[in-house]
């Protein structure tokens, strides 16, 4: 199926590696002009030459700049003035004990996970609506919905994200822009692997994976952390949304956790 992306630009925050590398992968995939972005030369020119490795013609641009930071926003939106689409994937977590999260910890998390999106929606989003059409995606997570009781800051920021997608999208009503979230389970990328490492740094990698599962995600009806393999439909799925062909799917929270929510709706 033409998802009709071909020379749309799209930006993917957080994109040299791990999820926001699939994402931006898929997009070049169906012929976006994809602006891969990370915090040094070095990861961006890695991601770029990963996806050219199975996509040589795939149409990339570099960004180096740490959206994290409102420095780093204004960095980005002075060299990309304006996009078709716009993922916000951007985000970060710890394994930190709540009697042990400080004020600096609950702040670090929200400048990052929260404001990087809103900075750069604010922007991206104003200009979609001026030219009706455009694409907003909000990357949250399971745990928005599934509070994780090690990471309680992480958590709240990702319930954050699926109401400013929400509220967001109640903007666009009557235009051909659209805002969404998706909301991926525990995924065995390299960040997640070092994550479960620091909660259980006594047992192996499987042994950890396989307890972080059960104590910590007991509910997952696959039981198991998600194949980087198996990310490929989340992230099609992704381009879909993005594409002119989902223009009724707006404001919707899209589950993509293995089954660990334990909800119907």
């Amino acid at each position: 199926m033409d998802l009709g992306l071909k020379g749309q630009r799209a930006l993917v925050t957080a994109s040299s590696n791990g999820i926001g590398l699939e994402i931006a992968r898929a997009l070049a995939a169906e012929g976006a002009q994809v602006v891969i972005n990370g915090r040094s030369q070095r990861s961006v020119d890695a991601g770029i030459a990963s996806i050219r490795a199975g996509l040589p013609q795939a149409a990339l641009t570099a960004l180096v700049a740490d959206n994290g930071t409102a420095d780093g926003c204004a960095k980005t939106i002075a060299e990309l003035p304006a996009v078709d689409i716009l993922v916000n994937n951007l985000g970060i977590y710890e394994a930190v004990g709540f009697f042990d999260e400080s004020d600096a910890d609950w702040q670090r998390l929200f400048d990052v996970n929260i404001m990087s999106g809103v900075r750069l929606a604010r922007h991206y989003l104003a200009g979609m609506l001026a030219r009706d059409r455009g694409r907003v995606v909000f990357i949250s997570s399971e745990s928005g919905i599934s509070p994780a009781p090690e990471m309680a800051h992480y958590s709240a920021t990702k319930t954050m994200q699926l109401d400013i997608s929400r509220s967001l999208a109640e903007l666009t009503k009557g235009t051909q822009v659209t805002v969404n979230a998706v909301l991926p389970g525990p995924t065995r990328t390299e960040s997640v692997e070092a994550f479960i490492r620091n909660v259980f740094p006594d047992l192996s990698p499987a042994d950890a994976q396989r307890r972080f599962m059960e104590e910590n995600r007991p509910s997952s009806l696959i039981a198991r952390l998600i194949d980087p393999a198996e990310i490929g439909a989340v992230v099609a799925f992704i381009a879909f949304i993005a594409s002119a062909r989902a223009a009724v799917i707006n404001g919707a929270a899209i589950r993509a956790e293995g089954g660990l929510v334990r909800s119907a709706f």
